[in-house]
């Protein structure tokens, strides 16, 4: 409600010049002193200088002015333009979901004084939308949890019983299968919607990465060995100071990615290594690589590049993956290559 008062207290402000009359005056008076110093500098030559030629004259004088004009140009053009590239550059930070970003200026311009409170304004609903829409989530998420889990608890014990045929066996492993999947789901919003208003990381302990990696890789052995993949695996030991819990998601999300996009008897490539002041992971698989659409929406909320992995995954993997890195002051980023395959490198502040 500030922002929109605000808004509307600079709409109202009566201002005598509007940006197009200055930069009009501007322009003119630049001008009008660029003639009259040609004038006066050719008279100057005239008296001072054995030039007969009155055209030269002129002419060395008219030089002479068009770079100082040049220059007064740059300057008004930079005045004029900086406060437009200032909202370009905040306009790119909110598209890729920044809306904290606010914008301040000192011009007595009423079209960058209303712009400027417009985008504010526009930022600050961003803001208060995605909160809303964070907390509604996250409310949601948390009330279905209780029932979630009682109904994978009661078919358990169904999958259990002696007495069920083929059929009703089928029908209670599917509902097993899909209560698993929306009990992950509703875990990873629950985790997500916790972490994004986190800026530090929390439960700080030391404990060695590679031997992180490794545990990721064990628990995930029942999916590699399903596919028959040859596990090219390079950790070195090295020790890290962070949230234990949150960088195991970190890992079992990429490695459980390598493995869901690998083909049949495909190849894992896992490494660990330092490189000077920072520690490098990578995790590469051998299968189709990603798609142009693909990279530009990676780490975006419920983004499945591959529509036909759906029953798969839930799109929220990555984005966690992207936030927890940022946290904790490290990165990730994508590459493929040209033979196949693809490379996710995380790197972390050693």
């Amino acid at each position: 409600m500030r922002a929109r008062e605000s808004f509307e207290l600079i709409r109202n402000k009566k201002i005598k010049l509007s940006l197009r009359t200055r930069m009009t005056i501007y322009v003119a008076a630049e001008q009008f002193t660029c003639l009259l110093i040609a004038l006066g500098l050719a008279t100057l030559l005239f008296y001072v200088t054995d030039i007969d030629s009155l055209f030269l004259i002129f002419l060395l004088a008219l030089i002479f002015c068009l770079i100082i004009g040049a220059a007064v140009t740059i300057f008004f053009s930079k005045w004029f333009f900086d406060p437009i590239k200032k909202l370009r550059n905040a306009m790119g930070k909110v598209a890729d979901g920044d809306f904290s970003v606010r914008l301040q200026t000192k011009s007595s311009s009423k079209e960058i004084q209303e712009v400027y409170s417009g985008f504010n304004l526009m930022a600050h609903e961003l803001t208060s939308t995605e909160i809303l829409q964070s907390d509604f989530v996250s409310n949601v998420s948390h009330e279905f949890k209780t029932p979630i889990n009682a109904i994978e608890g009661y078919t358990t014990l169904l999958q259990g019983c002696d007495d069920l045929d083929a059929e009703h066996q089928q029908y209670v492993d599917k509902i097993l299968f899909n209560t698993k999947r929306l009990s992950t789901l509703v875990g990873n919003i629950l985790l997500l919607s916790k972490i994004e208003n986190q800026e530090i990381q929390t439960h700080q302990t030391t404990f060695r990465l590679d031997e992180q990696i490794r545990q990721s890789i064990v628990a995930l052995e029942s999916a590699w060995t399903a596919k028959d993949l040859e596990l090219d695996v390079d950790l070195e030991d090295i020790s890290y100071t962070g949230n234990d819990s949150l960088m195991h998601h970190v890992w079992d999300n990429l490695i459980g990615n390598a493995i869901k996009f690998n083909p049949q008897y495909g190849i894992l490539k896992i490494s660990l290594k330092k490189e000077g002041e920072h520690v490098v992971f990578t995790v590469t698989d051998s299968g189709p690589g990603l798609s142009e659409e693909a990279t530009k929406h990676l780490f975006d909320k419920f983004y499945q590049a591959d529509t036909t992995r759906r029953e798969e995954g839930n799109g929220l993997g990555l984005a966690l993956v992207k936030r927890i890195l940022t946290i904790v002051g490290g990165d990730i980023f994508a590459e493929n290559h040209a033979e196949g395959g693809c490379t996710f490198v995380v790197k972390l502040k050693a």
